[in-house]
C-alpha cells in the first residue's frame, strides 16, 4: 500500500505541476488586481482639438484620422460633453475646453485564457477543475505519511500541519 501511495503521489505530483503553475500564476494576478482586470491592458489617452465642436463636427474630427480606434457612436451627455462610443473603450469630449479623454482596452491574451480557467468560464473545465482539487486533497494527505519518524507526522510534522490549519482560522476571526 505505501508503495503505491508513493508512486501515485510522485506521478501524480508531477502532472499536476502544469496546471498548479498555471492556477497560481492566475491567483496571483487576480489577488493583486486593484480594480482593474489584469487580461486587459488599459491604455488611456488626452488630447487637445478643436472648442466648441457638435457631435457630427467631432465624428468627422474623429474619423478622418485612421490611428483612433474605431468610433462605434457619440451622445450628448449635456451641453459641452460628447460621450464617444469606441471599439475597445470610451471617452469624452469636453467642447468647452477641448479636452478629449478616451481609454481603450487591449486583451492581454495569455492571461485572458487563464484567468477563464481559474473562474472556471469554459465548458467542461469544471471536472479538470475538480480533478484538481481533489488530486491537491490526495497529495497534501499522502504527503503526510511520506516522513517517516521525528520529521514526519509523528514529530514535528503535527506541529506544521495545525499551524497550517490554524492560520485561515486565525485570518478569518481577525476579520469578522
Amino acid at each position: 500500500m505505501k508503495h503505491w501511495m508513493r508512486v501515485i503521489h510522485r506521478d501524480l505530483g508531477f502532472l499536476m505541476v502544469g496546471i498548479t503553475v498555471v492556477y497560481a500564476l492566475s491567483g496571483f494576478l487576480l489577488n493583486h488586481m486593484n480594480g482593474k482586470d489584469p487580461a486587459y491592458e488599459q491604455i488611456a489617452e488626452q488630447l487637445v482639438v478643436t472648442k466648441q465642436m457638435n457631435r457630427s463636427q467631432l465624428e468627422a474630427f474623429w474619423n478622418a484620422d485612421d490611428s483612433y480606434p474605431s468610433l462605434r457612436k457619440t451622445t450628448q451627455i449635456d451641453d459641452e460633453m460628447i460621450r464617444l462610443y469606441l471599439q475597445g473603450g470610451i471617452g469624452v469630449y469636453n467642447g468647452k475646453t477641448g479636452e478629449l479623454e478616451y481609454q481603450t482596452s487591449n486583451k492581454r491574451p495569455l492571461i485572458f485564457w487563464i484567468n477563464k480557467l481559474h473562474y472556471n468560464k469554459l465548458n467542461g473545465w469544471s471536472w479538470m477543475g475538480d480533478f484538481f482539487a481533489f488530486s491537491l486533497i490526495f497529495l497534501a494527505i499522502s504527503g503526510i505519511w511520506m516522513v517517516p519518524g521525528k520529521r514526519g507526522i509523528k514529530g514535528r510534522g503535527k506541529w506544521y500541519i495545525l499551524i497550517g490549519i490554524l492560520i485561515p482560522i486565525i485570518y478569518v476571526i481577525l476579520n469578522i
